[in-house]
């Protein structure tokens, strides 16, 4: 098929794919030997963030000229382009920064596409395991072209959580307050360091449920298309849940059979915050 039910060309997906596998190679050809700088307070960039968004936005661009392109490094303001918009690719060019600056493996390249307003393509390549995870509307989701599908646990006592801190998670106790009660309330609590891949992990039925307060666009984009299309749901934590809204500090993902009832503690729960990003 070329196009899923929406129109999204399989040219943009197969490209988005080989784009995710030559950033990839750059992370693994830059594997440490970069140099390391602070954006602010344990908030890095290394060499390799740099040259794989450079590498993601050239590649993309010389396929579609007419797109457009937000990046965590491209020092653009992240706002939602809106409807109005030409198609946009959200781009984090490695997601799990700290993670990588360290050689601990759990790090990806996440690269997502909005179009009308809607998210429908995403893409998340581990190198260092060389998974691919793809998907795009209507069309399933794939692990190194393996359709897979989110778990049926049903339960939260039997669920594996990951979940993802902000740089400046000291300054926020409602996170702790959250981190104590699914340590409690679930199976297993994680916490890698990539919130693309723990999207991407919930979408193959690795984990079970994910969550953070203080996400950006271009952290769970593509990781939002990967868990819909593999038969779970996406939603914002606090505001309406009628659709979701990458934009928005906050999100949880998990299969379909867990996402009301989790939807409901966060109604519920410990610690919401008025302010997602400012404490």
């Amino acid at each position: 098929m070329e196009s899923s039910e929406k129109g999204v060309p399989r040219a943009w997906l197969e490209a988005g794919i080989e784009a995710g596998r030559l950033a990839g190679a750059v992370l693994m050809r830059w594997r440490s030997r970069f140099s390391i700088r602070e954006k602010g307070l344990n908030d890095l960039v290394t060499d390799a963030d740099l040259e794989s968004q450079r590498t993601v936005v050239e590649f993309l661009s010389s396929r579609f000229p007419g797109h457009a392109f937000l990046g965590e490094e491209g020092g653009t303001e992240e706002k939602d382009p809106g409807p109005g918009a030409p198609p946009t690719w959200i781009i984090d060019p490695v997601d799990g920064t700290s993670n990588y600056a360290h050689d601990f493996p759990f790090y990806c390249v996440s690269i997502g596409l909005q179009v009308a307003g809607e998210l429908v393509l995403g893409v998340i390549y581990d190198p260092v395991r060389d998974e691919m995870f793809s998907a795009s509307t209507g069309q399933g989701a794939f692990l190194n072209g393996r359709r897979i599908r989110v778990a049926p646990t049903d339960r939260l006592d039997r669920s594996m959580v990951t979940t993802g801190f902000p740089y400046d998670c000291k300054e926020k106790e409602f996170l702790f307050d959250w981190w104590r009660h699914f340590s409690v309330a679930a199976r297993a609590l994680r916490r890698t360091g990539s919130t693309a891949l723990h999207l991407a992990y919930v979408a193959c039925g690795r984990a079970d449920l994910f969550y953070a307060f203080d996400s950006h666009a271009w952290d769970v984009a593509a990781g939002a298309v990967l868990v819909r299309e593999a038969g779970g749901g996406v939603s914002n934590i606090t505001g309406s849940r009628a659709r979701f809204n990458p934009f928005q500090a906050d999100s949880f993902a998990s299969n379909a059979a867990l996402h009301a009832q989790v939807g409901e503690l966060f109604r519920r729960g410990p610690g919401l915050p008025g302010d997602n990003r400012g404490g």
